[in-house]
């Protein structure tokens, strides 16, 4: 089963290409023009994730697919990355996979030259991972050299 975050992170990287997400079963069109806000997810966005999932807002579902923002947060659905571009992709638990992802109509992509769609990042944690792999990468050095001599 997809949980909650990953539906959230699965509908973020696709907007940052571009889809939008169909509300009132297919009647309108929701797309945030930002997605990310440093090491969060801007407003706009929590606020076109809220109305997706608003009841009033009926079925909702990421352009160029047939699977509901619901039926992804069921237990039938799960999140997986696809073989062709490593976006995510909604599978079955049990069943055939869709038939095709929704990259399907995005013109030159994948994109190799461009940085991939992501989540927020926190850039105060990251900085301090990297500092405590150099610190450790460090003291190991130190460590065997201490035992050669």
């Amino acid at each position: 089963m997809a949980s909650h975050d990953r539906v959230k992170q699965y509908i973020a990287y696709w907007f940052q290409l571009g889809k939008k997400v169909l509300i009132r079963n297919g009647q309108e069109a929701v797309k945030p023009q930002v997605v990310l806000l440093g090491d969060r997810y801007s407003q706009d966005f929590e606020s076109c994730w809220q109305q997706i999932l608003s009841s009033g807002s009926g079925d909702c579902f990421l352009e160029g697919t047939h699977q509901t923002i619901a039926e992804l947060l069921s237990p039938e659905w799960d999140i997986s990355d696809c073989a062709r571009c490593s976006m995510p992709i909604p599978s079955r638990v049990k069943g055939m996979p869709p038939s095709c992802c929704p990259c399907f109509d995005l013109p030159h992509w994948p994109d190799t030259e461009k940085p991939l769609p992501r989540s927020p990042i926190n850039n105060k944690s990251y900085l301090l991972g990297i500092c405590e792999r150099l610190f450790n990468k460090k003291e190991n050095i130190t460590t065997h050299s201490h035992y050669s001599e």
